[in-house]
């Protein structure tokens, strides 16, 4: 596939997201080769937001396809990464309007600021990031929800490529209370409890994405290095989901906290 043929497809999914068609797999002369092209086809699907639909900057990083069973479902064995646009990160409590997805979702996180610039670790260029080094990175953590758009998606008929071409279906992030004394904490053992309307639906731990939420960070600061970038100071990390998605109707007020961490929360409308 070449140049021409990615930058056709970005332009499809760019048009479809942009009216708030159903989400559909990338099959036939529509299917990447290879995650590496389809990494470069979201790279193009994020300029065209940026220049057509003046999105804006980039504003932060996230990580999907955490679980086996996931990764199993879309026929990888790696996380997939995706870009958050600045002007879709909001701070709670906070109102979402149904009517801007084509259906909304929310995932429950831990996220992190970057407080500068991540470069490799030691003298080596191939030299990578791990749990432990890259805590330093970081300049305060909080809970968050993403608001996923999975487009009305086929569950039963998904790939990994597809979805990350689609920008891993980010349709942005809602930033809690800011902990700077955060490591303190045994972010892996934290329980997470989600409210919705005033009644608990779901709990778990902050350690249940990946085994520790530094570990998205690690791997997403990884997956940069690889591709010629990094993480930049002020960037907003999150790092997958502790609890299953939820899918919001208009009127529900939500809200997640973790322990010793503390706590966001929103509300939809239509």
């Amino acid at each position: 596939m070449d140049a021409a043929e990615e930058k056709r497809i970005a332009r499809k999914i760019f048009t479809a997201r942009r009216s708030r068609q159903r989400f559909h797999p990338l099959r036939g002369a529509d299917t990447p080769p290879s995650l590496v092209s389809a990494y470069r086809i979201q790279d193009e699907v994020d300029r065209l937001f940026q220049t057509e639909a003046n999105a804006g900057p980039m504003g932060g990083h996230k990580i999907a396809l955490t679980s086996r069973a996931i990764q199993e479902l879309c026929g990888v064995d790696q996380p997939a990464y995706g870009t958050i646009l600045a002007e879709t990160i909001r701070s709670a409590p906070a109102t979402i309007q149904l009517s801007a997805y084509a259906r909304l979702g929310l995932e429950f996180e831990v996220a992190f600021e970057i407080n500068h610039d991540v470069e490799p670790r030691g003298p080596a260029a191939e030299t990578i990031h791990d749990r432990e080094s890259i805590a330093e990175f970081v300049a305060s953590a909080m809970p968050a929800f993403e608001l996923i758009d999975d487009g009305n998606a086929d569950y039963g008929d998904l790939d990994a490529a597809s979805i990350l071409t689609d920008r891993c279906w980010c349709g942005g992030v809602v930033l809690g209370t800011r902990a700077t004394a955060w490591q303190s904490l045994d972010l892996a053992a934290a329980a997470g409890e989600l409210l919705w309307n005033g009644e608990v639906i779901d709990r778990g731990l902050a350690g249940d994405a990946m085994g520790h939420p530094l570990e998205g960070l690690a791997w997403i600061a990884n997956h940069l290095h690889s591709r010629g970038r990094r993480l930049r100071e002020g960037d907003i990390v999150i790092t997958g989901s502790a609890l299953k998605t939820q899918f919001p109707k208009s009127g529900d007020e939500v809200l997640y906290r973790i322990a010793g961490l503390g706590e966001v929360s929103l509300k939809v409308e239509d």
